[in-house]
């Protein structure tokens, strides 16, 4: 039986019987523990670990129900399989990250266990969390963002392990990238429905100072308002968001979108015929808010797949997920 190091943190936060399923995990991912190796015995974990025996069989029978381990009668505990452990770092934990997340996962073997962190586009916890987690996984999802040190800090990973998704900013050539264009694709299905558009005697982006969104997608907003002769401005203080009637508005933040419906109660506004409102990101209420918000969105699902693909297969990537507008009551 190999010998086996199983640290439990009395202060931490996590369950006991979950940092025990999470150190097998570990060192079964490390190939510490392999496929048909005996793991140790209820009552040598009990002995140093100080566990209960409740506790460890917790623990146990959870790896089992992972189909990570398995008993055999009179025998003890043996690993059945090789588990492949993955970094996700997102961005922040929004309703259609979530709609990413959960597809991910759906779509990955059982075989891979996922550990998820956020960096709030914090570059310090962004570069911490990277040197902590390098030569521990196999596999690295990472959510970019546009600071100047992130390619540095990303380029500490094997780029044959390394996904970059969401953004390809600070991506190498050699990097695998599942992404969405923030430019061009912006342009293209607003042009393609731009008849809805001149229902409106103007057409505000409201880009608020405190989100992360790229900046190129007002660059292609002036754009497209000046290719279709569109009377158009760009505002960046919350305090000039003030809706107005028959004007439409592209909102970049959920945030935002929220404020602008209090807009509404309060002039007694209908979305769709008074003011009109594009919300940038799909989620699965904006169908049914209002009778359906009009949304411009990538495919967060198709995203999740596509990173579970890269996963499974060990094969490099390059995939743009497609963007679209869906036209609903708010327009």
């Amino acid at each position: 039986m190999p010998e086996l190091k199983l640290n439990i943190d009395n202060n931490s936060s996590v369950l006991k019987f979950q940092q025990l399923v999470d150190a097998i995990i570990d060192a079964i991912s490390q190939n510490q523990l392999k496929q048909g190796e005996m793991l140790p015995s209820v009552n040598q974990i009990m002995a140093e670990t100080q566990l209960s025996r409740d506790t460890v069989f917790k623990a146990y029978a959870e790896l089992k129900r992972r189909g990570a381990v398995e008993s055999v009668p009179n025998r003890g505990y043996f690993v059945t399989r090789k588990i492949t452990k993955v970094f996700l770092f997102l961005d922040t934990f929004k309703a259609y990250k979530e709609v990413l997340y959960h597809s991910f996962l759906n779509h990955l073997p059982k075989e891979v266990s996922v550990d998820l962190h956020f960096h709030h586009y914090n570059i310090g916890v962004f570069e911490k969390i990277i040197d902590e987690s390098v030569g521990k996984y196999s596999k690295y999802i990472i959510m970019n963002f546009d600071n100047r040190k992130v390619g540095k800090i990303i380029s500490k990973i094997p780029h044959e392990q390394l996904l970059v998704i969401d953004w390809r900013i600070h991506a190498g050539k050699n990097t695998s990238v599942v992404y969405q264009d923030f430019g061009d694709s912006v342009f293209r299905c607003l042009s393609a429905n731009i008849g809805t558009l001149k229902k409106y005697k103007e057409f505000v982006f409201y880009y608020p100072t405190f989100t992360y969104h790229p900046k190129e997608t007002i660059e292609h907003f002036e754009k497209l308002c000046t290719s279709h002769n569109l009377k158009h401005s760009v505002i960046y203080a919350d305090d000039a968001f003030k809706i107005r009637e028959g004007v439409l508005y592209l909102l970049v933040s959920d945030r935002t979108l929220a404020n602008f419906l209090d807009q509404c109660a309060e002039k007694k506004y209908e979305p769709g015929r008074e003011v009109g409102v594009i919300s940038y990101n799909e989620t699965p209420m904006k169908k049914y808010v209002k009778n359906g918000i009009t949304v411009l969105s990538t495919n967060f699902e198709l995203m999740g797949q596509k990173a579970a693909e890269f996963v499974a297969s060990n094969q490099p990537i390059k995939f743009e997920v497609p963007t679209e507008l869906k036209i609903r009551q708010s327009t």
